[in-house]
């Protein structure tokens, strides 16, 4: 975890500020040694959910010893411009994507669940290395789904209100959920955005407990570890499923060709422990994962991007064994969007996840040269 006061500053309003807050700070920063093994491509900002702007973030994964990072924020590429520039100040390869849930409503797979724990027949995906020169087309193909997305989000407030009540809580969408995001920049709202705004009101009001003298760093963790609970107990009370923002597979792989970046299915597999402790244990896609991986390849899907940590030795045998049945590029996607999280992977150090090494390289290479091989 930075410190707090270094991101309070690297977090400042504005790409500007907080860029020359990160020029400073790696003048001042002694960098471990990049571990070529570390490498990440599904780090999550402020522009989507997370305690770590663009430019907090590239400098948490270079302290850390990363190797090269990637920012994947959901339905956003708001800071992928400052996520890039930031990489170059803080000299750490990084690459760019954006993460969404796209309807299977037109597969076969419509009335399953596979990696989404509120909605069957609708799956997140990453749309990896997005050529600069796409950044903006891919950002305004978005934009009206971030509005869709939001008259989801207020219908939620509604029902967030209704639930507690009687502990005093009123949120009101404008006042005290965007001001939480970077919606004015170009960035989602997210359903976390939403757990955050009652996680303070339910702090606020003693409806849940802060550590005894607890300051600002301390608060920003219970808040968080508050979000991880209400993320599994109250949204499935509270979600209103997502309908018109969610583009349709088939469209998703037409729009990723246009823009001529790599679509991946983001791997879950049935969970029994989770390591951000925001999913219960549930069966996802494991059940059919032959016919999943048959209907993403028959749509075009030639990439799964998943995360060693969180997955069984036998999960990760058989998925790797279907992506090379398949001719899958294989992506590492390790979920970065809370301050207990490291940005180091212990696992990648593994010889069986070499691989997931020079696909990041492949990553970086497709995004800036048109070059993936």
């Amino acid at each position: 975890m930075i410190d707090l006061t270094l991101l309070q500053k690297l977090n400042a309003p504005g790409k500007g500020a907080r860029l020359a807050a990160l020029e400073e700070a790696v003048k001042a920063a002694a960098f471990p040694p990049a571990d070529p093994r570390m490498v990440n491509n599904h780090i999550h900002t402020t522009y989507s959910f997370s305690p770590y702007s663009p430019s907090a973030a590239v400098y948490a994964a270079r302290a850390e010893g990363l190797a090269t990072c990637g920012i994947v924020d959901h339905d956003s590429m708001g800071g992928a411009g400052e996520f890039i520039e930031a990489g170059k100040i803080a000299g750490i390869p990084a690459t760019v994507g954006v993460e969404t849930r796209v309807s299977f409503a037109d597969t076969p797979l419509k009335d399953r669940r596979t990696n989404n724990p509120d909605q069957k027949g609708c799956s997140y995906m990453v749309l990896h290395a997005v050529p600069h020169e796409n950044i903006a087309k891919v950002q305004a193909y978005f934009a009206p789904r971030r509005e869709k997305r939001n008259a989801r989000n207020r219908a939620m407030v509604g029902r967030i209100n209704a639930l507690y009540k009687d502990e005093g809580v009123w949120i009101d969408f404008a006042r005290d959920v965007l001001p939480l995001s970077q919606y004015a920049d170009g960035g989602s709202v997210t359903e976390r955005h939403l757990m955050l705004a009652l996680a303070k009101q339910l702090l606020a009001r003693g409806c849940a407990a802060l550590p005894a003298g607890a300051g600002a760093y301390e608060t920003m963790l219970a808040e968080y570890d508050l979000v991880g609970a209400l993320k599994k107990e109250c949204i499935p009370r509270v979600f209103i499923e997502a309908a018109g923002e969610c583009p349709k597979l088939d469209e998703f792989v037409g729009f990723a060709r246009e823009v001529n970046g790599i679509l991946a299915y983001a791997y879950l597999g049935d969970v029994t422990a989770n390591v951000t402790g925001d999913k219960k244990a549930q069966e996802f896609e494991d059940g059919y994962l032959e016919e999943l991986f048959a209907v993403l390849y028959g749509a075009g899907v030639r990439a799964v991007t998943y995360m060693p940590t969180r997955n069984t030795p036998a999960q990760a045998e058989r998925l790797r064994r279907l992506c090379e049945t398949y001719g899958m590029l294989q992506i590492s996607g390790e979920d970065i969007n809370s301050p207990r999280q490291s940005f180091v992977i212990p696992k990648m150090r593994e010889e069986q996840f070499s691989n997931l090494i020079e696909s990041t390289w492949r990553l970086i290479r497709h995004e800036t040269d048109g070059r993936g091989d």
